[in-house]
């Protein structure tokens, strides 16, 4: 299944911006973590806490970001689909799992499957709050740029006292990378230059 995300999301149709986005969705806009610590003593934990079965699915998931993080990119993408296939898309553990394997996605170059996995996401559930800017990121990566400027026009028409000043997204996207902040002030500096009308 996410093999054929990835071959098409790079000619994947975006989910078409909505005009506003007010919805927190908090429960899958977060980091999973089951165990805290760091190293290899992180890992144990992990692997225990897989092998007791108790929130299994998002043990895996945590671990599938520890070798994502650590390099180990095969490994990582295995256990997050592993996770996914133990997990509806619709629920809240399985929204959340998919959020965090696209961002893991996204820092290991991996843009289009990345973008396959929020675009679905910000597909079903209202009107996520995280979804114009980080579709807006994702569509820019993917050099997608008009689609990129529609989405974070929609930001701008939700938010415009908060997306109308890059200096705001160090709090506004306290888990984003500086990179990808500097990033998306590319996107805001051509909504800038050419906001598209709505709709």
């Amino acid at each position: 299944m996410l093999a054929g995300v990835a071959l098409g999301a790079q000619a994947q149709t975006a989910t078409k911006p909505g005009e506003f986005y007010f919805d927190a969705d908090v429960s899958t806009a977060r980091r999973i973590v089951v165990v805290e610590g760091e190293g290899e003593a992180l890992a144990a934990g992990l692997v225990k806490a897989r092998a007791r079965g108790r929130r299994q699915m998002e043990a895996t998931a945590q671990l599938a970001h520890v070798a994502m993080s650590d390099s180990r990119t095969e490994l990582g993408k295995s256990l997050y689909e592993e996770a996914v296939a133990g997990t509806s898309q619709n629920s809240t553990m399985g929204r959340s799992i998919r959020w965090n394997y696209a961002w893991d996605l996204y820092r290991n170059g991996d843009f289009a499957q990345a973008f396959g996995l929020w675009n679905e996401l910000g597909a079903g559930f209202g009107a996520p709050s995280w979804v114009p800017p980080t579709l807006a990121l994702s569509l820019w990566s993917l050099d997608r740029k008009p689609e990129a400027i529609r989405w974070y026009a929609a930001a701008m028409r939700t938010e415009p006292n908060r997306w109308g000043d890059p200096a705001n997204y160090p709090a506004l996207l306290p888990g984003w990378r500086e990179q990808e902040r500097a990033r998306l002030a590319e996107v805001f500096a051509a909504w800038q230059a050419a906001p598209p009308a709505w709709p």
